[in-house]
């Protein structure tokens, strides 16, 4: 299934790494450093500042949604696919 992170982008579930508040992000300096090294990767979906971080396999995504929306959202997605099997 796929999670809307912002503006007209949707992620599959399974793709998605990590979701990280943008607190923790500006906190910590190995947050700091990995998106630095990942910088080409990088895509803004937010038009002013961004509220999470979304990591898949190939992407970050700075998103203009709550990191605890997205988790709720990837969750619900989860559990369903999860049904489905």
């Amino acid at each position: 299934m796929y999670v809307h992170v912002g503006e007209d982008v949707m992620v599959r579930t399974d793709e998605i790494v990590a979701i990280i508040d943008k607190d923790t992000v500006q906190f910590s300096d190995e947050m700091q450093e990995f998106l630095k090294l990942k910088e080409k990767n990088i895509t803004n979906l937010s038009k002013g500042l961004y509220k999470s971080v979304v990591i898949t396999v190939e992407q970050i995504y700075l998103s203009p949604l709550a990191s605890s929306t997205l988790n709720k959202r990837s969750k619900k997605w989860s559990t369903y696919d999860n049904l489905l099997k």
